[in-house]
């Protein structure tokens, strides 16, 4: 039957059990591997944790203002009940906290003080290693000419448990008035300290008792609270015939100005070089651009606090001076959060402090980009005035704008690219955009463009995709060597070399979904050529099983083994054939024609492919029109390119 008595001890079990239970609180990259550091906090596996999340986190942009998950993780009650069985009970978390306090080893003490009710002991007991009161110089202070009597029996018994503190009556003295200890209080001019003074009792005199020192202090008109602690002191260590402060009024504390709580580093100075993971420093990552995103905050104003009021011995009150407020920090594209106190930045870009007031630019402008900055990581539009050196790479989430040259770099932005001058890429610079790209001239460069690609000079022995259209426009408009390939149209005005160099341009296709198309046929002819290993394997196996009937163990276990990675081959390559259709539908429907122009001549050596058909030139053409017609690659006049509707970068020269 269950009873009002047996549900209090279940509930007195279940709140003992929670008040040991644990919860951490991570911070990591992923949910994973939060919950993975927190398991081992708890010394507990992932499945056995409850957790909730404080924070999601996130990747940012290049890795640049990246967000931590914060999760707090509970440990279960299941689990700390099989631990506590492990360990053979539950367990005493306030004792095992007690074992972390540092000890401290303090002698126990006595004190024998004749006041008016009688002859008074304290003792207090020994801690830590600490020397016990002995009983013989307890005695040895009691007994004095003055003593009538006393009970050894309470004495020992107190010297043993201690007095908790307290004064307690012991036994009897013969007292003699002209004796008692003499106590007088002087108050300060300020009214804010109380300076006692007292006489050495004489044999048979009171000593100093708490009730004498209350009523001299009420005598003097103090009505605050007494200071029980400073005359419990005063009393146990009395200091006699000399000021002691027994009191002091109660100080008033001025308010906290406000104050500007930053969350980036606002002194330059302390940005340090990153460090690689061989733990040496990696002297091209300077981390000086302090990247943040828009909504991020930036910082937080500390509000003024009102202070705290004081009292004077006699209860005069004494006013604390309120805290300064101060203004925003604000200044270009912040903004105050809801809350009133945070401030966030309202774009993207690099959060600086100007003349004492927050800013987020979206543009950065460097003289270059080399050994003084550093690689570049910037969320919003990068401008180098100069060159980009070989070896130092610019990222941005904005556009980029370089006015000298490129050499061996990887530059990549997710809006349009311009170089005026040109770029150097000697066979292993990358540029890749999330828009357009403008520049000079492309040498021995990979280049991937999102839109189009216009070039005034030449594009020679590089590797450049466009999803729209590659043009070269002006007085020399050279496409010689490498492989180019885009959607809608390339154009130039001469193509190739008369040394035949081999050039090869594709058009009329999606370069993405055809680059994707050959990757998949090639991971799909390796997954048949597996699938037919595994198909005679498994026949090898089932043949032996045919005819001996039962296999050994291992070889059975083995033919399993075979099975599943059979079907499990069989499904990757469903899923391979099924993209590869897809892909193909979709180049099949594509309606751009595709279309390779050149004004001044194409060299022979030079590969066009239009679609799935290919010609080759053989001899030497002026002024054509490469094009698709019948599955077949046609030549006609000259079409001069329309640019249109191709708009440069906005907010550039």
């Amino acid at each position: 039957m269950v009873t009002l008595d047996t549900i209090r001890k279940d509930m007195e079990a279940q709140l003992k059990l929670d008040k040991e239970l644990h919860s951490v609180d991570v911070n990591a990259d992923s949910l994973e591997d939060a919950l993975a550091d927190a398991a081992i906090q708890l010394d507990q596996k992932t499945s056995s944790l409850q957790y909730e999340v404080v924070e999601r986190g996130s990747r940012g942009f290049f890795g640049i203002a990246k967000q931590p998950w914060k999760i707090r993780v509970y440990q279960t009650t299941d689990t700390l009940l099989q631990k506590n069985k492990k360990l053979g009970g539950v367990l005493d978390i306030q004792s095992e906290l007690d074992e972390e306090n540092v000890i401290v080893n303090k002698d126990g003490m006595f004190y024998v003080r004749r006041f008016a009710d009688g002859i008074n002991l304290k003792v207090t007991l020994p801690e830590g290693n600490g020397v016990p009161v002995e009983l013989k110089d307890v005695i040895a202070s009691i007994r004095r000419s003055d003593t009538v009597s006393f009970d050894e029996n309470l004495v020992k018994k107190l010297v043993k448990n201690g007095s908790d503190n307290k004064y307690v009556v012991i036994g009897e003295f013969t007292h003699s008035p002209v004796g008692d200890a003499l106590a007088v209080v002087e108050i300060t001019n300020d009214d804010m300290h109380a300076k006692l003074t007292a006489t050495s009792p004489a044999v048979g005199g009171y000593d100093v008792s708490p009730e004498l020192i209350e009523r001299v202090l009420t005598t003097q008109g103090i009505n605050i609270p007494l200071d029980q602690k400073r005359i419990s002191d005063f009393v146990d260590n009395p200091v006699y015939d000399q000021e002691y402060e027994i009191m002091t009024g109660i100080f008033p504390v001025d308010g906290r100005d406000a104050y500007i709580a930053y969350q980036f580093e606002t002194d330059l100075t302390k940005i340090r070089v990153k460090e690689a993971a061989n733990g040496q420093m990696n002297f091209k990552e300077l981390n000086r651009i302090q990247n943040v995103v828009a909504g991020q905050p930036l910082a937080q104003k500390m509000l003024a606090e009102p202070g705290k009021s004081g009292k004077t011995l006699f209860g005069r009150y004494l006013e604390a001076k309120k805290g300064k407020d101060i203004n925003f920090p604000l200044g270009k594209n912040v903004s105050v959060d809801s809350d009133g106190c945070t401030i966030i930045a309202d774009i993207n870009g690099q959060v600086l402090l100007v003349n004492d007031k927050i800013h987020v630019e979206p543009i950065l402008e460097l003289e270059g980009v080399n050994i003084k900055t550093g690689n570049i990581t910037f969320l919003g539009t990068v401008i180098v005035k100069g060159n980009v050196d070989d070896g130092f790479d610019v990222k941005a989430s904005g556009n980029i704008e370089i006015l000298g040259t490129v050499g061996n770099s990887n530059i990549e932005a997710e809006g349009d690219i311009v170089v005026s001058q040109g770029i150097f890429g000697h066979d292993e610079g990358t540029i890749v955009t999330g828009g357009s790209l403008w520049a000079k001239f492309i040498q021995s460069t990979k280049v991937e463009a999102a839109e189009y690609i216009m070039v005034s000079d030449s594009i020679m022995n590089s590797h450049v995709t466009a999803m729209k259209r590659i043009i070269l426009q002006g007085k020399k408009a050279q496409l010689t060597g490498g492989h180019l390939f885009a959607t809608e149209e390339i154009c130039a005005r001469n193509i190739g070399s008369p040394g035949g160099t081999e050039t090869i341009l594709e058009v009329g296709f999606d370069p993405k979904a055809k680059h994707r198309l050959e990757e998949l046929q090639g991971m799909q002819t390796l997954l048949i050529k597996e699938l037919e290993e595994v198909e005679l394997d498994i026949a090898t196996l089932e043949n032996q099983k045919k005819i001996r009937r039962t296999l050994p163990k291992e070889k059975e276990e083995n033919l399993k083994k075979l099975k599943d990675k059979y079907e499990e081959i069989t499904k990757q390559s469903e899923e391979y054939s099924t993209e590869i259709q897809e892909i193909q539908t979709r180049l099949r429907e594509l309606k751009v024609m595709g279309k390779v122009k050149a004004e001044g001549t194409v060299y022979a050596g030079v590969k066009v492919y239009v679609r799935d058909a290919c010609d080759e030139v053989r001899e030497n053409i002026k002024n054509v029109t490469f094009f698709y017609e019948k599955t077949l690659v046609k030549r006609g006049k000259y079409e001069p390119p329309v640019v249109d509707d191709i708009k440069g970068p906005e907010g550039y020269s």
